[in-house]
């Protein structure tokens, strides 16, 4: 069978803008709160530009890959990841810049969300008489912003928790001793699962046992290959609803914002006698505490609470690093769109931590899962499940 023009045509497109795909995950670890986009310019089958987005307030893919062709774009055809933006924000508008140079045809991956763009910029650049395409490997393009669109669209951020367990399932000892389940690859992979996070979320327990700092260290990230290094830290997430964090807390002296999430006050209280102080500490400390509301009769905090006041915050993408309790309810709740399990070849006894505390009690709750992904890291073993958690 001979291939007609149109397939060969088709080809060479795809191709393309896989390119422009891989181009833009080089800003997986620095672009936030902005999307990861690429660019590639192409004239007579020859690649004259490149381009991605690194840090928010920077060129955009589309100018960086205008810059490298100069000239050489007039007439070009544009593989872009996301629909070029029409607006003026920090950066001036990418279809202006386009139109200007001379494009003569843009191929787009995925329409962009932001009500400031959504389907203006196309509109732009077909009123300037340029042909334009749109939906080319959408589904992969918009994977990579997943969080990005569903914030501009008023929903969630995307939301992962991360585990490192043992094979029987094991996240601690019975006693809370659990440093360094995971050896060296896996705990740089951690790192860059961190990096490409607008938050970490965890919770009291955690942080009074480990005192961790939930920071990104580049060093420790292992080999970026061509991505950008992270430049500010993901804000820190501590649900707290007593205020029990102490002002000397390791995440308080990092850099970056800590917030600390409690429970609305109710002066009547026992348990609240003192929480005014606290508060007054832990805000001289450097954290900004956020007081949510709570259900009647309970003490705690609630995921619809803290749901509301994350699609209010400028996030992508959440990870959740907590222990079982928060882990689990986080699941049940139907918030959590992936699972990172990190596994490494040990056994830690039936009377370890359990990986998360899930109130199922028959077959019948049972939650199945989707592998999207397995590799090995080191020893270890990371898979990445789908919990096709409802949105």
């Amino acid at each position: 069978m001979i291939s007609s023009r149109a397939d060969n045509d088709r080809v060479r497109d795809r191709g393309f803008m896989a390119e422009a795909i891989q181009l833009a995950r080089r800003g997986l670890y620095s672009t936030d709160p902005n999307p990861r986009v690429g660019c590639l310019l192409v004239k007579d089958d020859r690649i004259v530009g490149r381009g991605w987005h690194r840090y928010a307030g920077e060129a955009h893919a589309e100018v960086d890959a205008l810059a490298q062709a100069g000239s050489a774009a007039r007439d070009a055809t544009a593989y872009v990841t996301l629909e070029p933006c029409c607006h003026y924000g920090r950066t001036p508008p990418c279809s202006r810049a386009l139109i200007e140079a001379g494009i003569a045809r843009v191929v787009i991956a995925t329409a962009d969300a932001n009500p400031q763009v959504a389907g203006q910029g196309i509109a732009q650049l077909q009123a300037a008489g340029i042909e334009t395409s749109l939906g080319l490997l959408e589904a992969e393009a918009a994977a990579l912003n997943a969080g990005f669109l569903r914030r501009m669209r008023g929903d969630r951020p995307f939301v992962r928790v991360k585990i490192a367990a043992s094979v029987d399932g094991r996240t601690a000892m019975q006693s809370g001793e659990s440093q360094w389940i995971t050896a060296g690859p896996a705990r740089a992979d951690v790192q860059r699962l961190r990096a490409r996070s607008s938050a970490i979320i965890t919770g009291i327990g955690t942080l009074l046992e480990d005192n961790p700092s939930l920071t990104v260290r580049p060093s420790e990230m292992g080999d970026l290959d061509e991505n950008a290094s992270p430049r500010t830290q993901p804000c820190r997430i501590v649900l707290d609803s007593g205020l029990r964090t102490p002002p000397v807390a390791k995440m308080l002296q990092a850099e970056g914002r800590t917030v600390i999430l409690c429970r609305q006050s109710n002066p009547s209280a026992s348990e609240d006698a003192g929480k005014s102080e606290r508060r007054t500490m832990l805000e001289a400390a450097g954290a900004e505490v956020t007081e949510l509301p709570g259900r009647a009769g309970e003490s705690g905090l609630t995921w619809p609470a803290i749901v509301e006041w994350l699609q209010a915050q400028p996030f992508n993408e959440v990870l959740i690093e907590a222990g079982a309790t928060v882990a689990g309810s986080a699941i049940t709740a139907g918030i959590v769109d992936e699972l990172w399990l990190y596994q490494a070849p040990t056994l830690l006894g039936s009377r370890g931590r359990p990986l998360a505390e899930l109130p199922f009690d028959h077959m019948a709750q049972q939650q199945r899962l989707t592998v999207l992904d397995r590799r090995q890291l080191g020893a270890d073993t990371r898979t990445i499940f789908s919990l096709r958690a409802s949105a």
